[in-house]
């Protein structure tokens, strides 16, 4: 009885010039324009953001894709990193860190995205974020080292280089069971 009805009052609406004149000439799903994600808000991180850059870095040590590290180091080190978070500032979407490690040179580590989150230029924006800090830190040559297929820095221009190139403490301290690539950015 109230599809009957629901079609009798549809039938009796008049036409608005805004709408269309039949269900038929509405979009279909596939149709529809795919909104873009949002430009995720890169910023340094604070002292109280280092419970989240622990537990968002936990979830890539057992693949092996980040080292291991305390909610001590974050604690610690939480000038070091820069995390981007949604609109709004939601939550943290992804972080990294950038230590100066010689003059005129720094390291980039602990480079992650949540999972839910990659694939939407979030690692972009911190990427360009950190080479834009270590610009007015005077930095000139950034490194990096990576288990991944490192795809995202050398977009940004890295190049892998030889261990022996980059900072003698930082290679030495890079796991060789990982099997990380080490790459270089001159800024």
């Amino acid at each position: 009885m109230s599809i009957i009805v629901a079609a009798s009052v549809e039938a009796d609406l008049p036409a608005h010039p805004d709408l269309p004149a039949a269900p038929e000439s509405l979009p279909t799903p596939e149709h529809l324009p795919t909104p873009e994600p949002p430009v995720p808000h890169v910023r340094s991180a604070r002292l109280r953001d280092a419970p989240d850059l622990y537990a968002l870095s936990r979830a890539f040590v057992p693949s092996g894709a980040l080292r291991a590290r305390s909610i001590g180091h974050y604690l610690a080190h939480a000038g070091e990193f820069l995390v981007a978070e949604g609109a709004g500032g939601d939550r943290v979407r992804g972080c990294l860190a950038l230590r100066d490690e010689a003059p005129a040179t720094a390291v980039v580590y602990n480079f992650c995205v949540a999972p839910g989150c990659q694939g939407q230029g979030v690692g972009s924006e911190l990427l360009r974020a950190a080479v834009e800090r270590a610009r007015r830190s005077e930095v000139r040559t950034l490194f990096t080292a990576t288990t991944g297929s490192a795809r995202l820095f050398l977009r940004h221009g890295f190049v892998p280089v030889e261990p022996g190139e980059a900072p003698a403490d930082w290679a030495a301290a890079l796991d060789p069971a990982r099997g990380s690539r080490v790459l270089r950015l001159t800024v």
